[in-house]
């Protein structure tokens, strides 16, 4: 680092330096949505069945269409369990159709990411 001998040069340092750390707290608070982002549970869910797509060799919609029915199976059963009544059978139901489309949908696309991005401008 050069030295520092006048105080427009000093100003233009802070300036600088100031620029930078804006820069950089944007870069951090990106990072800390995407990061929020991936630990939703539906993402976590989702992520875990095109790891096992992809390590598997599923590729066919057929293949990935049976997982997430089967997750939502899963979802019902975990949440509303045995349950004899109409209600419960009628709520299961609900929930299984719900976690199946949340799971087969696929991710979001980039431009609803590139525009909540430019949302942390430096000021």
């Amino acid at each position: 680092m050069e030295p520092i001998y006048t105080i427009d040069e000093l100003n233009q340092r802070i300036k600088l330096l100031e620029n930078r750390q804006d820069a950089e707290w944007c870069a951090i608070k990106d990072h800390i949505d995407d990061l929020k982002e991936n630990l939703k549970p539906i993402n976590l869910i989702r992520n875990t069945v095109e790891e096992i797509n992809e390590t598997v060799g599923f590729k066919s919609h057929l293949a990935q269409s049976a997982i997430s029915i089967a997750i939502g199976y899963f979802a019902k059963r975990f949440i509303v369990g045995k349950g004899d009544s109409m209600f419960k059978g009628i709520l299961g139901s609900i929930v299984q159709l719900i976690v199946t489309n949340l799971v087969s949908k696929p991710h979001e696309s980039s431009e609803e990411e590139d525009e909540e991005s430019s949302q942390y401008e430096p000021s």
